[in-house]
């Protein structure tokens, strides 16, 4: 198993992580990192990291078992991912300039993980919130996205955390395009901009 996947820069000063949906790996969204990061002066390292455990199929990887939901592994899962994640620290580009993107599965975790590290900022890809998620007014911002014809996790699952997040006055946008549960041009460059007006300007 590819565990990690790094594209560095020798003058990056920001760094983008990504994690993958429900039966992918790295390799999934090395090419999504690719394009929004694509002519910012090599400003990003990109970094895409393999959830742990095999997905059921044998195919792929999952951050835990999702079906059925086994909702009691999600701590340890996150705490896993916590750790990978400070680990990145041992490098020159600390994670207040590290930008968390996340698709489904990968998404849930990026928000569940925000609540414990302050990263620049997160963006959550046709994700939801797990049940017991608790997030807190100076988070990281938080930009939601979601097709509104995806029939793998609904539409509504985002709208839930938006409301959650607004709930509890952390900074927040929620971004509904024409789509289903993809990452489409449409998406990416929508990201992209957030990126350069957010965090580059």
């Amino acid at each position: 198993m590819t565990e990690l996947i790094s594209l560095n820069s020798e003058s990056a000063t920001n760094r983008l992580v990504l994690l993958h949906g429900w039966g992918a790996d790295a390799h999934d969204l090395v090419t999504v990192g690719k394009l929004l990061t694509e002519g910012l002066k090599d400003r990003f390292e990109i970094v895409s990291l393999s959830a742990p455990q095999p997905h059921p199929s044998g195919l792929g990887r999952q951050w835990y078992p999702l079906y059925p939901h086994e909702w009691e592994q999600v701590p340890n899962a996150v705490l896993d991912l916590e750790r990978r994640l400070r680990n990145l620290c041992f490098k020159h580009i600390p994670l207040n300039k590290t930008l968390l993107l996340g698709f489904s599965q990968g998404g849930a975790m990026a928000l569940e993980v925000a609540t414990r590290i302050k990263f620049e900022g997160v963006f959550a890809l046709s994700s939801y919130p797990h049940p017991d998620w608790k997030p807190y007014k100076d988070m990281p911002p938080i930009f939601l996205c979601h097709g509104n014809m995806d029939q793998i996790v609904p539409v509504g699952a985002s709208q839930k955390s938006f409301d959650i997040l607004l709930e509890n006055g952390a900074k927040s946008e929620l971004y509904l395009f024409d789509g289903g549960h993809e990452i489409s041009n449409d998406l990416i460059n929508h990201c992209r901009g957030k990126i350069e007006e957010q965090f580059l300007s």
